[in-house]
C-alpha cells in the first residue's frame, strides 16, 4: 500500500478550532502512509485547535487558507469532523466554495462524523446516499440525500463514515477512491 499515492497531495479543510483531532490525524497518517502529502486548510493562517470530543487537544500549523489555494492544487478533500468544526466551515463561504469546487471536478471526497453539513451547505448531497453521525440523518434528508447507518458508504468518489470507531474503513475507503482518481460521473446536484 505503501507509495500508491506517490506525487498526490489531499487537502484537509478545518476551522481554526472544534476539528475532532483522531478524525484529523488518522485519515492524516493513512494519506502520508500511502505517499501523498496531506495539506491543512483553513479560514486563516496560523494554527487550528483540535478537539478530543469537548476537551482541548493540540494543535496543527495551517498550509494555506481558502482564499490562497484552489481545486486545481489537490487530488483529493477530506473533510474530518467534530461538532464545532462543521458548522464553523459551512458559515464560511470560502470554504463552502471550495468544498463544492472538489464536486464540480468530479475529485474524490471524504467527510466523517458531523462534516457532511458542510457538504449540506456546498449543496453536493442532494440524490446521494452516504452515512454521518446520527443526529445529521434529518438534516441530510431535507437536504435529498438517502441517509444510511453504515460504517463506510462510497458513492461516486464521496466516501462517508459516522464516526471515529468507523475511520479504519473511512481510511481504507478514502485511500482506495483517491488511488482511482476523478470520478467523471459524478457531478453537482441538479
Amino acid at each position: 500500500m505503501s507509495g500508491r499515492l506517490q506525487g498526490k497531495i489531499v487537502a484537509f479543510a478545518v476551522a481554526p478550532e472544534g476539528v475532532e483531532q483522531i478524525e484529523l490525524t488518522e485519515p492524516s497518517k493513512a494519506v502520508q502512509g500511502a505517499g501523498a502529502t496531506p495539506k491543512l486548510i483553513s479560514t486563516k493562517l496560523g494554527i487550528v485547535r483540535a478537539f478530543n470530543h469537548l476537551d482541548r487537544a493540540d494543535t496543527f500549523d495551517v498550509d494555506a487558507t481558502f482564499a490562497d489555494v484552489s481545486v486545481d492544487d489537490f487530488d483529493a478533500l477530506i473533510l474530518p469532523g467534530g461538532v464545532a468544526n462543521p458548522d464553523i466551515l459551512r458559515m464560511h463561504d470560502g470554504a463552502v466554495a471550495f468544498v463544492k469546487s472538489f464536486f464540480a471536478a468530479g475529485k474524490p471526497v471524504g467527510a466523517i462524523c458531523h462534516a457532511p453539513w458542510t457538504l449540506i451547505e456546498a449543496d453536493v448531497v442532494r440524490g446521494r446516499t452516504l452515512t454521518s453521525w446520527p443526529s445529521l440523518q434529518t438534516d441530510l434528508r431535507n437536504a435529498g440525500a438517502t441517509w444510511v447507518d453504515e460504517e463506510v458508504v462510497v458513492d461516486q468518489g464521496l466516501v462517508t463514515s459516522r464516526k471515529p470507531d468507523d475511520l479504519r474503513a473511512f481510511c481504507d475507503k478514502v485511500l482506495e477512491e483517491i488511488a482511482e482518481g476523478e470520478h467523471k460521473g459524478q457531478s453537482l446536484s441538479a
